[in-house]
């Protein structure tokens, strides 16, 4: 247990380790950016990304991936995040099934 005094260190890592976790990271960001150029170009459906979603994808904000669907900019994706009770810093791992559930019905709804 820490104490008021205490401070908490982060973990000694070697060189290697360092470039390794750089590169892994680095990997989810490519991934992330090509699947949010699918979303827009309309290759991938945001609703398949919500309920089956890559594993790259669970630590991405649900706001950031709604902002790369076609006609749903800031305004329209905060209002079904709030329509869904979901906060906008929620990540996609993050969702319970009824969010997933729930947001994907309201985005699947003609506009």
């Amino acid at each position: 247990m820490v104490t008021a005094g205490q401070q908490l260190q982060t973990p000694v890592r070697s060189h290697d380790q360092r470039l390794e976790a750089l590169k892994r990271a680095n990997e989810v960001r490519v991934a992330r950016a090509r699947l949010k150029q699918g979303l827009r170009a309309g290759d991938a459906r945001v609703a398949d990304v919500l309920l089956d979603p890559p594993v790259y994808v669970l630590t991405a904000k649900v706001f950031d991936m709604l902002l790369a669907v076609p006609k749903l900019g800031r305004v329209k994706a905060s209002r079904a995040l709030y329509q869904c009770r979901i906060s906008q810093s929620k990540t996609v791992g993050g969702l319970s099934e009824r969010q997933r559930a729930e947001l994907v019905t309201l985005l699947e709804r003609p506009r």
